[in-house]
């Protein structure tokens, strides 16, 4: 049996998102300045002695694709507890010493608590010619062990150097000048970063970083068998879900035929929903026909009544307007023709009787527009008195004119019905009288007759005039 040799330079054209620069800053010894690894996308080999860093960069690297919550940190170099943690990186502890006041181990650190931490790796799709940055940014605040983080994932290359540096004394400046950034994403948590840069690898499960996460520092596999059904295939516990399946079967059993019973009822209730259903809308329809057909004799009535009134108001607005414009050319058509007789006389006479005549008609057509305008004067404050609005047109005169005659009916009613008031306040006055009269009458029948009185023994009745004279003194004073 011929054994083939391993070629592991062979270029099979770099396939698939492929690690091609790995940098690190202030991650555990690698401190104070930016330590660069170039593999281009091969595959690549770390040497060296022991404490020279690989299980270092190996955990950085786990760190960037896996939670931090489920990484155990030296792995690679064997070990089974958490030796080493985020806080023992970032502070880059190095080795323990005895302190000499408590006798207990101290961690002696390369970096204080106000550095940071950056790991970066950048990966490229030589197939699709596509790249992808992921970034993880730490750093201690109000001295807790438990570090401050963000996440970043850029479609474009990014370096510590141009990206990460010369921001301030802020790390929250540095956060706010990447969102700015194009294609460049900042996020705060590792679930949103990791499905973000799974969706960019085409990782669809998470089942892939698993596996990454358990072989990245394995040095070997107990039971192949266990470990692919471990960490290469999906759980899937059968067991728990028959039982499951059988516990619930009744249940199955039961609501199955609740359903099959409820469908049968509502196919039998159904015609007779849907008959109610159609009754109460043909009640709703006859009901609201009939009050349609009651409501449309007084409708029509109101509306006649409305238009006959309108067109009554209006005939007599036009009746009354028709008699004062007759009126007015009567008299217009008497002063024509007297003023044809003055000028026939003032013709033939044609001397001063015809200057005097006109003076007279000056005068008197003088006293008449003083006369007018007296009872314009007396006609507008009446109007105000009775509260109708000056006529300061004829369309106005004939309105209060109208109005008035309404209002003197009103007022001739209630002028009426006082007087029956009157007339029934004094029949129930003169009533109160005889009343009153009665009464008196029958106090006097009731008072006591004197004792010993000399009329008594002489048989002389009292005397009653007196009373009767009171009363009618009484019944003179009432009358109306």
């Amino acid at each position: 049996m011929q054994t083939l040799p391993l070629d592991f330079t062979a270029d099979d054209t770099l396939a698939g998102f492929r690690l091609h620069r790995f940098e690190v800053l202030n991650w555990g010894t690698f401190t104070h300045r930016v330590w660069t690894i170039n593999p281009g996308g091969h595959n690549g080999l770390l040497t060296g002695d022991i404490g020279s860093g690989k299980s270092t960069l190996v955990d950085a690297i786990t760190t960037l694709l896996v939670p931090h919550n489920r990484i155990v940190y030296n792995k690679a170099a064997g070990a089974v507890g958490r030796e080493r943690d985020l806080y023992s990186y970032i502070r880059g502890e190095y080795k323990s010493e005895k302190d000499d006041t408590t006798q207990a181990a101290k961690a002696i650190n390369l970096r204080g608590e106000d550095t940071f931490t950056v790991l970066l790796a950048h990966f490229h799709n030589e197939g699709f010619n596509q790249g992808a940055s992921l970034a993880q940014v730490f750093w201690l605040k109000d001295q807790k062990r438990n570090p401050e983080r963000f996440f970043v994932v850029a479609e474009t290359p990014l370096t510590i150097a141009g990206h990460f540096s010369d921001f301030g004394s802020d790390i929250l400046d540095l956060k706010k000048r990447l969102k700015r950034l194009k294609r460049v994403t900042v996020l705060d948590n590792f679930k949103e970063y990791s499905s973000r840069f799974r969706y960019l690898f085409g990782i669809q499960n998470e089942q892939a970083l698993e596996l990454f996460y358990q072989t990245v520092s394995m040095k070997s596999v107990g039971n192949l068998t266990d470990f692919v059904r471990n960490h290469m295939l999906e759980g899937a516990d059968m067991e728990s879900r028959i039982d499951a399946l059988r516990r619930n079967f009744d249940n199955l059993n039961r609501a199955h035929e609740a359903v099959l019973k409820a469908k049968r009822q509502i196919e039998r209730l159904t015609p007779l929903v849907e008959d109610g259903e159609q009754y109460r809308a043909l009640a709703a329809e006859i009901e609201n026909l009939r009050a349609c057909r009651e409501a449309l004799a007084p409708w029509f009535a109101e509306l006649k009544v409305q238009l006959l009134a309108a067109d009554i108001d209006r005939t007599d607005l036009e009746v009354e307007k028709t008699a004062s414009r007759l009126v007015s050319v009567r008299e217009e058509l008497l002063r024509l023709r007297r003023r044809e007789g003055e000028l026939l006389t003032g013709i033939d006479d044609s001397g001063g009787r015809r200057l005097q005549a006109l003076a007279d008609e000056i005068a008197g057509l003088s006293r008449e527009r003083d006369d007018k305008l007296r009872k314009e004067e007396e006609y507008r404050r009446l109007a105000l008195a009775v509260g109708l609005k000056p006529a300061g047109s004829e369309q106005d005169f004939f309105r209060n004119r109208r109005e008035s005659g309404i209002l003197l009916d009103r007022l001739t009613r209630e002028s009426e019905e006082l007087k029956k008031r009157e007339i029934d306040l004094g029949v129930e006055l003169r009533g109160l009288a005889a009343e009153q009269d009665s009464l008196g009458n029958e106090i006097e029948s009731l008072r006591p007759l004197p004792a010993h009185g000399p009329g008594y023994f002489a048989g002389i009745p009292p005397p009653v005039g007196t009373g009767r004279r009171r009363q009618a003194v009484r019944r003179r004073s009432f009358q109306p």
